[in-house]
């Protein structure tokens, strides 16, 4: 842990001026001569020097598992139990067969919108693994297995992607904007980046209440330039926030590729300048991730101070059903992602292990799929939300006036009742 702590803090222990206290005497004092500008640490120099970034070699990314599924040589193994690791895996494969059948379901017209996780499974599956379940999680739009590994159901999945009377929005949101308050899962936003400023806020509260837990709040390289990423990095730092910035850097935003982003390395060198501490992770190796989020955490519930982890990984699927990935991808480039894939690289593990064959996969495939297939359905078949949702839930008690706009829907609906089908609806009163 020791070891780890050295190699995430990009803090180096120096003496600032005259008063610091490991200057004892006088004397000591009178020969030192450094800055005294305040928000800086450094020393005068007479070269005249510019930071030149592509002097600097780029941040190391840690792994400890390889695309063959062995443990590294010197790679600190979790060594995670059988139950643990089957867990891992059958999420991430669980999440991937689900991904299939509701972006099927888009393209036959069945669901409004979907967005799948190909290719990032790892990220979700080994940070979710390493946090506390009460820990508060503020997701972008593509930490699916998050939920799954704190026991979102499919039934709930489903239930959310049709907006029907069991969703726990309500029918109010996008499909794939999830959010459980069982869960501490803070439903999603649609745009990019606003949730990380209330992560940071949501962090301060943790801490001022003294309740030894933290936020992770997941985030792509593409909302890294957003302003309210610089607004949640700078508050989280300067007010020493118990909160893991998650960054999945999947090489898009959207179209964008990471070449048209920024210019720098990556988004893990901006840690350094927030003044928080910083690991690039591989993000297709599940216990890499494990492992950085595991220790990550730790700092963050101890010293009250947040870390950013920027996961390194790559978005197999398009952006979302709205986006054809063919456009600004050349042919071949996905191809050459699969022996990367972190569900064959644990999957290569398990085998390893002996803990998994092909009769267990051909085994699994089929009832995972079977129990997706029977929550679609159950889904699909349920009533939409009473149309009086419309008015309901924004006061605790509702105003006259929204009270008549709601009898004026009611009145216009019945008399016009041809044009407005509401058998597939709960009952108005």
């Amino acid at each position: 842990m020791a070891l780890l702590r050295r190699l995430l803090s990009p803090r180096i222990t120096q003496i600032i001026g005259c008063q610091a206290k490991q200057l004892s005497t006088s004397s000591k004092c009178q020969n030192v001569d450094r800055p005294q500008f305040p928000g800086s640490r450094s020393e005068y120099s007479t070269k005249l020097e510019f930071i030149k970034p592509d002097d600097f070699k780029g941040i190391p990314v840690y792994r400890v598992m390889n695309a063959k599924g062995e443990i590294i040589p010197g790679g600190l193994d979790p060594k995670l139990d059988e139950a643990t690791v089957r867990k891992m895996y059958q999420s991430m494969t669980l999440l991937n067969t689900m991904d299939r059948i509701l972006y099927e379901s888009q393209r036959q017209g069945r669901i409004s919108f979907y967005m799948t996780n190909y290719g990032e499974e790892g990220t979700h599956i080994g940070s979710a693994a390493a946090c506390d379940p009460q820990d508060v999680v503020f997701g972008q739009y593509r930490e699916a297995g998050v939920m799954m590994w704190r026991g979102f159901t499919l039934d709930q999945f489903m239930n959310q992607c049709y907006g029907n009377c069991e969703d726990l929005g309500k029918g109010r949101q996008m499909p794939v904007h999830y959010g459980s308050k069982d869960l501490n899962f803070v439903t999603i936003s649609s745009t990019l980046a606003t949730q990380m400023p209330q992560a940071a806020g949501s962090a301060y509260a943790l801490k001022r209440g003294d309740k030894k837990l933290c936020v992770i709040c997941y985030f792509g390289e593409g909302a890294a330039s957003e302003g309210d990423a610089h607004a949640a990095f700078n508050f989280a730092a300067t007010l020493e926030c118990p909160i893991i910035f998650f960054c999945r850097n999947n090489g898009y935003a959207i179209s964008t590729p990471t070449s048209d982003q920024y210019r720098g390395d990556g988004i893990a060198s901006r840690g350094a300048g927030y003044g928080m501490d910083t690991i690039r992770v591989d993000g297709n190796d599940v216990f890499g991730v494990y492992n950085a989020t595991k220790a990550a955490r730790e700092m963050c519930v101890k010293e009250n101070r947040p870390v950013l982890i920027e996961a390194m990984t790559y978005r197999i699927g398009h952006h979302s059903t709205s986006d054809d990935s063919s456009v600004y991808r050349k042919k071949g480039e996905i191809l050459s992602w699969d022996d990367q894939s972190p569900i064959h690289r644990l999957r290569n593990y398990m085998e390893i292990q002996g803990w998994w064959d092909d009769e267990q996969e051909s085994a699994w495939k089929e009832k995972s799929k079977k129990k997706v297939m029977e929550a679609f359905a159950r889904a699909e078949k349920r009533k939409k939300p009473n149309p009086e949702m419309l008015f309901t839930d924004v006061y605790d008690e509702m105003p006259p006036r929204i009270q008549k706009q709601m009898e004026s829907m009611k009145s216009h609906c019945t008399q016009f009742k041809e044009h407005y089908p509401f058998d597939d609806h709960v009952p108005m009163t």
